[in-house]
C-alpha cells in the first residue's frame, strides 16, 4: 500500500458530505500550515482507501 501524502488541490466537482466533528478537527490539525485544503486531504485519503481495497481484492 502506498503512503498517504498531503496533496495540493486538484480541479474538482462539488459534493456535500457530513463529517463527525472529531474527524474535522483531526484533519484540520493535520493540514494546518500545509498547502492543502480539507477537500484535497479527504480526496487523497479516499484514493488511498480505494487503492487499498483493490489490493485486498487481488489477494
Amino acid at each position: 500500500m502506498r503512503r498517504f501524502k498531503i496533496p495540493k488541490q486538484p480541479s474538482s466537482t462539488n459534493k456535500s458530505i457530513r463529517f463527525p466533528n472529531d474527524v474535522i478537527e483531526a484533519v484540520e490539525t493535520a493540514i494546518r500550515g500545509k498547502e492543502c485544503t480539507f477537500s484535497a486531504f479527504v480526496v487523497e485519503a479516499v484514493r488511498v482507501a480505494l487503492e487499498s481495497l483493490e489490493e485486498e481484492e487481488e489477494t
